[in-house]
């Protein structure tokens, strides 16, 4: 990945703006829904690391909307977590081993406390182009991300961002509509991830080979225009 150059604030110029963004679609707080849960599980069995979460980043705390790994973690102090550092950037941030570079403005006490090691984190951007949050994969063992690895969380978190897209119009006019169109999706999701589970278990290495990262992107090609027929029908969904 991209070298990470640290910012002087985990509190950007734009807050009150990023903010209103978060706020709109009253996404923060809720409970967990099954396709940001899917979302979680697909990444963690592609990076083949144990940790992955959907965070959204409030003005003192980061909220996890989906969590696989780390059960019963559902928010921590802003301060505490590297998705702060995270939304900030408009590419993925990367740390290969936390014992060894860190960001100075997160307290790395949470991280050594749960025996964390390596993280990598993609922004959640949303259609005014600001961040509310972010995906991320992390490991209790030091470990490298590749340029490749890197484009697929970016997808992996624009997926992500669409998805919550969908779910404020969807909201906004049935919430069984919203739960039709969380089913056809989940249905694209456990396809990939039964074959993530296959491709990732003939994999010897760490990396994902370029072959596994085609085959995996073709297939996140279906979610994507799901989630771009969804977005686009008069009542968002048809």
């Amino acid at each position: 990945m991209p070298s990470y150059t640290q910012p002087a604030s985990l509190v950007p110029a734009h807050e009150p703006a990023r903010l209103r963004t978060l706020y709109r679609y009253e996404i923060l707080n809720t409970t967990p829904e099954p396709i940001f849960d899917d979302f979680v599980a697909l990444a963690a069995q592609l990076f083949k690391l144990p940790i992955s979460l959907i965070s959204l980043v409030d003005q003192d705390t980061v909220f996890f909307k989906a969590n696989a790994g780390l059960p019963g973690l559902v928010a921590v102090p802003r301060a505490d977590s590297l998705c702060s550092a995270a939304v900030l950037e408009h590419t993925p941030i990367a740390f290969p081993d936390l014992q060894q570079e860190r960001c100075d403005l997160v307290n790395p006490a949470v991280a050594e406390a749960a025996g964390l090691r390596c993280y990598a984190g993609a922004p959640l951007r949303m259609t005014d182009g600001l961040n509310i949050g972010t995906m991320c994969v992390i490991g209790r063992e030091p470990r490298d991300f590749t340029e490749a690895e890197s484009a697929l969380l970016l997808r992996l978190a624009e997926l992500v961002s669409r998805t919550i897209e969908l779910r404020a119009r969807l909201l906004g006019f049935s919430p069984d509509a919203w739960e039709q169109a969380q089913r056809e999706l989940q249905a694209y999701l456990h396809e990939s991830s039964t074959l993530a589970r296959y491709l990732v278990a003939r994999t010897d290495g760490t990396f994902l080979a370029d072959d596994v990262l085609q085959t995996v992107h073709r297939r996140l090609d279906f979610i994507d225009k799901a989630l771009g027929r969804l977005l686009a029908s008069e009542d968002g969904y048809s």
